[in-house]
């Protein structure tokens, strides 16, 4: 999906951005746009120069090459206090010696907004964030939650065209940061203001946003709804990188109006469909992605039997996590290892390491995408 070519109206957008430190490329070439009151991350793993392309949009670095443009207008060489963003970073710098209602007054305070009205955007925004009646709190009173939210009601209060967030949850525990995960999305509904958020956590990626960009090595690979990505990666990047896969090498050994037959170097056989944008032909070496969840679990091969593809191994280890439950299970033809998500059944909550099970999985949940023919990677998950 490109953003660029359905959405007239946009609140930010960069055209054919480029970054270069010395001769290391850090941003090739990138271009998207954001829809006014989008929830947008940029999604990807460390040093693929996400966080170079939050801070030319912010004003921190210019870019070697391209545009940026706020609300229509090009920001190239203005200042970063004088853009209409705000940038929260995962250090939320707060100032400790101002009590809440000072720290979020403190910018409109600057821009020289009347006493009055400050203190009415102050209370309205405590309101908003869920805070109401904390104004005269120190900051070190208030959850590391409660700051977050607080950090951000700042630069929400000066009404950006766009807040740029920098993972901004990374510095919270694991408990917080999914409490966070909802509170963001609400506090981006109750401003009703464009969010750009970075992170390398697809969760966070997949929970709160509209649209999500996946990249790799300075390259956007794809742009499109968390649905998008997750059950139509364009690429075996994607499908490796947005949620769980089982993933296996192979070569082509048959095409037809239905699919592909893949053969692995171990000699197992699979049906699978064609993903992404290149064509396959016999011969050519691909990548073969399987979702946890696509697989079909069962005590006796009968259920699995229905099934286009079908493997039989031995539990190793059974990983509870409630509704989450998954199974780690060792094919028995070529001692690969598949995960697999457990039903919420209850049929399954005595399974075993040791036991033998039987696995299913039809064609279309089966994502085969062309890979280099050099590439000779073995079974894995």
């Amino acid at each position: 999906m490109d953003l660029a070519k359905n959405n007239k109206s946009f609140d930010l957008e960069c055209r054919d951005l480029r970054c270069n430190f010395g001769s290391f490329v850090a941003v090739d070439n990138v271009s998207f746009g954001v829809p006014e009151g989008d929830f947008f991350s940029i999604l990807g793993p460390s040093g693929c120069g996400k966080t170079t392309i939050l801070r030319m949009m912010a004003g921190f670095l210019e870019p070697t090459s391209g545009d940026i443009l706020i609300k229509g207008k090009s920001v190239l060489n203005v200042p970063p206090n004088k853009r209409p963003v705000n940038m929260v970073f995962q250090h939320l710098a707060l100032f400790p010696m101002m009590n809440v209602a000072e720290n979020i007054a403190y910018g409109l305070i600057r821009q020289g907004v009347n006493k009055s009205d400050v203190s009415a955007k102050v209370n309205s925004a405590l309101e908003r964030i869920g805070l109401p009646g904390s104004g005269e709190k120190n900051i070190k009173q208030l959850s590391g939650g409660q700051q977050q939210r607080v950090a951000i009601a700042r630069c929400l209060v000066l009404e950006p065209a766009a807040l740029l967030l920098d993972e901004p949850l990374g510095a919270l525990d694991l408990k917080l940061r999914e409490h966070m995960k909802v509170e963001l999305k609400k506090m981006q509904s109750q401003f009703d203001t464009t969010f750009v958020y970075i992170t390398h956590d697809q969760s966070e990626a997949l929970v709160m946003s509209n649209h999500v960009a996946v990249m790799n090595e300075g390259r956007f690979e794809q742009i499109g709804t968390p649905q998008d990505l997750y059950y139509n990666p364009n690429t075996a990047f994607v499908a490796g990188f947005v949620g769980e896969s089982n993933r296996w090498h192979g070569r082509v050994d048959e095409v037809d109006a239905t699919g592909i037959r893949v053969s692995t170097a171990e000699g197992v056989s699979f049906l699978a469909v064609p993903a992404g944008k290149e064509r396959l032909a016999v011969g050519d070496a691909v990548d073969i992605f399987v979702r946890p969840e696509s697989v079909v679990i069962a005590h006796d091969e009968t259920r699995a039997h229905e099934m286009d593809n079908r493997l039989s191994g031995n539990v190793i280890s059974v990983l509870f996590n409630g509704a989450n439950s998954r199974a780690l299970v060792r094919e028995g033809r070529s001692g690969g290892e598949l995960d697999v998500a457990l039903p919420q059944t209850g049929e399954f909550s005595n399974l075993a390491v040791g036991q033998k099970v039987f696995l299913g999985w039809d064609q279309a949940q089966a994502k085969a995408f062309a890979c280099p023919s050099g590439n000779n990677q073995g079974q894995g998950t």
